[in-house]
């Protein structure tokens, strides 16, 4: 070799032994680049068709039997090839393509979660003061209550008569369709709103939906305001407003996904916590065939609350489902699960520059860089976490290598700064392995979150290579 082209012992060291995070841009060719366009596309359609839990789901169900899908019900057969859901109370959906070995084998599981941050409407929300009707919420999981104040908002939900009809609302994301807000107070009077923290500027209780100012002609009571916006109601869903107390009906951000950047790099939307990894799950399973070992995609609600309920991951409804499914094919629930694999698939935080006295930037994630594998979440002294082990981290390097897929590791932030959780500690509970990945987040939590294209193909790639090893 030319000496002029040798490496020097020193550069020799540092190719074999350093590690090097790489931009998955310098990694992709044209053809890929094509498949992440086409891929980010079908994942602006889902979150502008899921704004709720409730509405991700039907978006589901109608994809998975687009793709040959079929209701799952106990005493069905189970043959390799077979494609199931179930839906658990309209709110969580679990699906699994049966593979060539026997469930006795183990699954391998993709979860992630489809309920989001919002502003839920109380049982009695509806109010007038000064001639001005307001809804009154209880914000639903970790929200800045700052940012929720002066932006468009939509109403989502539905409305369950004493008859047990049920009525769906759905206002602000159709052609000609009203908008809501939450007011906030003028700069010019604000000066001790100002010198409050984040935390306590914007009270729980101030976050009041403005919904009329147009009084109820040809009366003379009061809260003519409340009763015409009670009127438009009675007129359009036939509601009373005691039926406000059988009903779920929520605030969204009313935002369509967006490319975001010169170079249309990212994309900005309400919700990618956690419908992009999601809709990760989804997508690959929707064009698995029939693999190795059976794969289950399980999208749970009420992640942003601790994953509690029916609907959450928490629920039974799950073991339910598969114990149905391992009775199909006379194997012990128990025996499934001690040989199964769940990569718990949810956002995590990505690095920002804006904020980086809060990041331990070497064991962060970065936008564009991949997948981002969490050997654990939680906080602290990694209290709530599902710390994976070093065999299992290992056995996902290599399955993710080996499948070409860009992925990094990532901690959310300092380990003092704060920290959170997934649904990964209540697959662990049931004796199955498991280990957090998933896209890197700017603005999580916010109304108006951001992430990279490259990010959201690359955790697509990595949930059908697990689904498929």
């Amino acid at each position: 070799m030319d000496d002029k082209k040798a490496l020097t012992r020193g550069e020799q060291l540092r190719k074999a032994l350093l590690y090097e995070k790489k931009n998955a841009y310098e990694q992709m060719d044209a053809q890929q680049l094509e498949a992440m366009e086409a891929y980010c596309t079908g994942y602006k359609q889902f979150l502008d068709a899921g704004k709720t839990e409730r509405e991700c789901v039907e978006r589901t169900v109608a994809m998975a039997e687009a793709a040959g899908f079929r209701a799952f019900a106990r005493g069905m057969e189970a043959k390799p090839g077979d494609k199931f859901y179930r839906v658990n109370r309209g709110k969580s959906v679990v699906l699994a393509v049966v593979g060539r070995k026997g469930l006795d084998q183990g699954v391998n599981i993709g979860a992630a979660h489809i309920d989001s941050p919002r502003l839920d409407l109380k049982p009695n929300p509806l109010f007038e003061s000064d001639e001005l009707a307001f809804l009154k919420t209880h914000y639903y999981g970790g929200i800045r209550k700052y940012q929720w104040v002066a932006i468009p908002l939509e109403l989502h939900g539905v409305i369950v008569l004493k008859s047990g009809q049920v009525v769906r609302v759905s206002v602000g994301n159709g052609e000609g369709d009203p908008l809501f807000t939450i007011d906030d107070l003028l700069p010019h009077l604000g000066r001790e709103q100002s010198k409050k923290p984040l935390s306590e500027a914007i009270p729980a209780e101030t976050l009041n939906i403005l919904v009329g100012s147009r009084p109820l002609r040809d009366d003379e009571g009061s809260e003519r305001v409340k009763l015409s916006v009670l009127e438009l109601l009675n007129r359009k869903y036939g509601i009373t407003e005691a039926d406000f107390m059988s009903a779920e009906l929520c605030a969204v951000p009313a935002f369509q996904a967006s490319d975001i950047g010169f170079d249309r790099s990212m994309i900005g939307a309400y919700g990618h916590d956690d419908r992009v990894c999601g809709y990760a799950a989804l997508a690959a399973l929707l064009q698995l065939d029939t693999p190795e070992r059976t794969a289950v995609c399980m999208l749970a609600d009420k992640e942003e609350i601790g994953s509690e309920g029916v609907s959450g991951m928490k629920s039974a409804a799950f073991d339910t489902f598969m114990d149905d499914l391992c009775a199909a094919q006379g194997v012990a629930l128990r025996t499934c699960y001690e040989k199964s694999f769940c990569l718990s698939a949810d956002v995590t935080a990505a690095y920002d520059p804006n904020f980086a006295e809060v990041y331990e930037k070497n064991n962060s994630s970065l936008v564009n860089y991949g997948m981002g594998l969490c050997k654990y979440t939680g906080s602290g002294g990694k209290s709530g976490a599902s710390d994976a082990s070093a065999e299992l981290v290992a056995h996902v390097r290599r399955v993710l290598d080996e499948a070409g897929v860009v992925w990094q590791t990532s901690e959310l932030g300092k380990v003092d700064a704060g920290g959170g959780g997934t649904v990964a500690k209540y697959m662990a509970e049931r004796n199955i392995d498991t280990l957090d990945a998933g896209v890197p987040v700017l603005s999580m939590h916010a109304p108006y979150e951001t992430v990279g294209k490259v990010d959201c193909y690359m955790t697509f790639r990595g949930m059908a290579a697990i689904y498929e090893s």
